[in-house]
């Protein structure tokens, strides 16, 4: 690009009709074949020649651009985008507005090129077509007429934009002033209500020239003495001007010697004055109308701040006064205000701007004279300095952690900044403790890990954190072990109340988000058994921030903390704010219950042992809620657990569909016996009802083994007694469980003595007229010898009081799967 580069900075206009800076770059000019025309480039500075863009806008033809203050040039991209570029150097501005202007065709001395429209086109035509507007003449007996034409152009931009010429050519303002001082001297109040009208349409036209002569020194005065004079205010003028010359005083704190600076400010405040206290609220409509009025004050404010920056004299003069010991009260009052209002002026400052304005504070020193602030007994002193620490925080919170921790080296924990934060929170007159809860966020974010910086070098949350419980817990946490002395606190007043509730929060937050720091803190402090004396306060937001504070811990699951909660028996104050809150249904009773909630559904172990042992009976009776009943059950299977470890093992081989039986692996003659051909086993089946087993097994002799090789005639002999038999088993197996009655059928091997116990006959299946219990789910398992066949009876037969759902489901599954073998008879194989 060819175009000599120009210092600027780009500005967009938010919803809240506030400019934001976009950043500090160098402007060009140049075709952009992307855009398909001269387009205006913004290079931020930072990046050299190669920089990011900051700003790509093609120059439209029909875009209106305004020129403003001689280093302003304002315009909209869309309906709800205005963008400006505000130059350093007037030779800047003047290079890109020709450039516009030659794309738009239009002469570079005008300040606008153009107006966007609403009209219609017939409206537009007739508008352009009829020649330029023609003004009355600035006479008393002219003015009606005069506020008539200003209301009718208003709501047209192209006749806004004739009147607005017509008024400038012709200095029409400086004529309606004049006028303005005949009529009050006169006492001519039709005439100073057509002034009024006049003027505030003026205000509307929203362009800059004519803004720039009423706010000059000579106009000022009188432009806010005729809007003194609202018709609606029934003849009675308001004392604007009384205010602003006897009231309102400017005090040079610091004086200074440039006219043009003291110029400027005083301008700035009196035109702030207009738009915040004589102009009426304006409407829907007129709002956009004042967005010059917007941003006259917004860069009037940006060069204040630049200006005395760069004032090295000032600067050095200020600080000097503020740290001097020979200062007295009123003028460092002064001086604190003054720097307050300094700040506030910096936050229009851009972000690179921002950041070297508060670098240049802390090279002069502002930390260490707010410690001098600080200490002053003026209250209103002190809430100046609050609010430039606040400032200097919220900006750059490493800063301030770094001269704590810079000065912790040289003073006493007593007088170190952070300190003297703590102590006014602590102490803080106000009954509402507005101050306490500003100082309170302050706090908050200089211990906040998230905007804390880890380095190569060195970690800055480790340092500070380590620093701040060793040199300043102390001190926040007084005010709560002095009031927790005894059972319950010593002072329960409302503002105590108030400022234990903000140290809690605080607590709190530092649980949430720091480690070891507050967990060695709270367990050799024994804070958390103080924080809970403070739940018998009479004021339930105390206590429920003592359970706030308890329930955070609880959540952390560390068995750290539970060790100390159950070593020092902490529960108990909860227990009884829960027992003397009755049955009241109010948020106290729901956190308590949540907090055990929470202890029950996350099986907190250790806490549910302890809840149930050392406070059952005091919440037994709690039958509105399950969560005490469910807070038992898991301690009772807890303990079931422990009492017979092998239980959790076999929960799991009871859950898995793949095993009903004891785990080993199968005996030769077992593999033989599942891998047989069911067609060579046919004919050779046999039902021995298990009371035979048991007279079978008693003689143990070869002869049984004889007899039961013959099984055929075995069963054929007994079958008259199967019923009876049937029945004995089934009242024997009913003592093994309560909520089953199994039934056996046995087959043996011709070799070896082989039980099986697989799905009892038809007449004994579930939901039988003789099963005895109905819809029970049988029981599988094989041994191999009596006292196998008896230990498998009991694993089958374990009964897992939460677990019947699962059971259940189980037992589903089973019986799809089993069912082929349910419909056949036991197997004999021979060997």
């Amino acid at each position: 690009m060819t175009d000599t580069r120009r210092r600027v900075k780009v500005y967009t206009l938010n919803e809240d009709r506030q400019w934001d800076d976009r950043g500090t770059g160098h402007v060009s000019s140049g075709y952009v074949e992307r855009l398909k025309g001269m387009s205006l480039l913004v290079r931020a500075e930072s990046d050299g020649e190669s920089g990011s863009l900051l700003l790509e806008s093609k120059i439209n033809p029909n875009t209106a651009y305004q020129k403003q203050q001689d280093t302003l040039i304002v315009w909209s991209e869309a309906e709800n985008y205005d963008l400006a570029l505000s130059f350093q150097e007037k030779a800047g501005c003047d290079e890109i507005w020709e450039k516009i202007c030659q794309v738009q065709g239009k002469d570079p001395s005008v300040d606008i090129t153009q107006e966007l429209v609403d009209e219609s086109e017939e409206e537009r035509f007739d508008d352009m077509s009829s020649p330029g507007l023609e003004l009355p003449p600035c006479e008393l007996g002219h003015l009606e007429e005069l506020a008539e034409l200003v209301a009718s152009s208003l709501p047209s931009p192209l006749r806004r934009e004739k009147l607005a010429l017509a008024v400038e050519n012709e200095g029409y303002i400086r004529k309606l002033l004049e006028l303005f001082r005949q009529c009050e001297d006169l006492e001519n109040a039709d005439g100073l209500h057509h002034l009024y009208e006049i003027v505030k349409g003026i205000f509307l036209l929203n362009r800059t020239a004519l803004f720039e002569v009423m706010f000059s020194e000579e106009c000022i005065m009188d432009v806010i003495g005729c809007l003194e004079h609202d018709p609606a205010l029934g003849g009675l003028p308001r004392r604007h001007r009384d205010f602003l010359t006897k009231t309102a005083r400017f005090k040079e704190v610091i004086p200074i010697g440039d006219p043009e600076l003291r110029a400027k400010i005083h301008q700035t405040y009196r035109v702030q004055y207009i738009q915040d206290m004589v102009l009426p609220t304006p409407s829907v409509f007129e709002e956009n109308m004042l967005s010059t009025l917007h941003s006259f004050i917004f860069f009037n404010k940006v060069e204040i701040v630049g200006m005395l920056q760069d004032d090295e004299k000032f600067l050095t003069d200020l600080f000097a006064q503020l740290t001097d010991e020979a200062t007295d009260d009123d003028k460092r009052h002064e001086l604190v205000n003054f720097l307050k209002e300094f700040c506030a002026f910096s936050q229009t400052l851009q972000p690179q701007n921002r950041d070297t304005f508060f670098k240049t504070l802390s090279n002069m020193g502002i930390l260490p004279a707010l410690e001098v602030i600080l200490g002053m007994d003026d209250v209103q002193v002190r809430g100046a300095a609050t609010d430039i620490f606040s400032y200097l925080v919220e900006y750059n919170p490493s800063m301030v952690r770094e001269f704590i921790m810079q000065e912790s080296q040289q003073n006493d924990d007593d007088i170190l900044l952070i300190n003297l934060i703590i102590e006014h929170m602590i102490c803080d007159s106000d009954p509402e403790l507005g101050g306490a809860v500003q100082l309170m966020g302050l706090l908050r974010t200089l211990v906040d890990p998230e905007n804390m910086m880890a380095t190569a070098n060195k970690t800055e949350k480790t340092e500070f954190l380590s620093f701040f419980y060793k040199h300043c817990m102390h001190v926040l946490s007084a005010p709560l072990l002095a009031n927790t002395t005894d059972d319950k606190p010593s002072r329960d007043d409302f503002q105590t109340s108030q400022l234990l509730a903000l140290i809690l929060e605080l607590l709190t937050f530092c649980v949430e988000h720091h480690t070891y720091h507050i967990k060695n803190y709270i367990i050799n402090k024994d804070i958390l058994r103080r924080v809970l004396v403070l739940t018998a306060s009479q004021h339930a937001f105390l206590a429920l921030c003592a359970l706030r504070f308890m329930r955070r811990i609880i959540g952390l699951k560390d068995e750290f903390y539970n060790r100390y909660i159950m070593k020092n028996f902490l529960f108990e104050p909860v227990v009884k704010a829960f027992l003397n809150n009755g049955a009241r249904y109010n948020l106290m009773n729901s956190a308590i219950i949540e907090m055990f909630e929470y202890v029950r559904v996350e099986d907190v172990k250790s806490l549910t042992a302890h809840i149930v042992e050392n406070y059952w009976k005091a919440l037994e009776d709690v039958d509105y809620v399950q969560t005490f009943k469910g807070l038992k059950l898991r301690y009772e299977q807890q303990r079931e657990r422990q009492d017979n470890p092998k239980l959790d093992s076999m929960r799991s081989i009871l859950r898995n569909h793949r095993f009903r039986r004891d785990a080993r692996t199968l005996d030769d003659d077992e593999e033989m016996w599942f891998n047989a051909d069911e067609e060579e086993l046919e004919d050779c089946e046999a039902v021995v009802p298990p009371s035979d087993n048991k007279t079978t097994k008693a003689s143990g002799g070869v002869g049984e083994n004889e007899d039961l090789m013959d099984p055929i005639s075995k069963f054929m002999e007994r079958k008259k007694l199967k019923d009876s038999d049937d029945k004995e088993v089934l009242g024997k197996s009913s003592s093994l469980s309560g909520r089953q009655s199994p039934s056996f059928k046995l087959s043996f091997s011709g070799s070896t003595t082989k039980t099986s116990l697989s799905s009892p006959p038809a007449s004994l299946r579930p939901g039988s007229p003789g099963s005895g219990a109905k819809g029970s789910p049988p029981t599988a398992a094989t041994v191999t010898t009596k006292d196998r066949l008896q230990s498998t009876l009991w694993v089958g037969l374990v009964d897992y009081p939460d677990d019947d759902e699962e059971d259940e489901e189980d037992v589903g599954g089973e019986s799809k799967e089993e069912t082929p073998p349910l419909s056949k008879k036991s197997k004999l194989s021979s060997s």
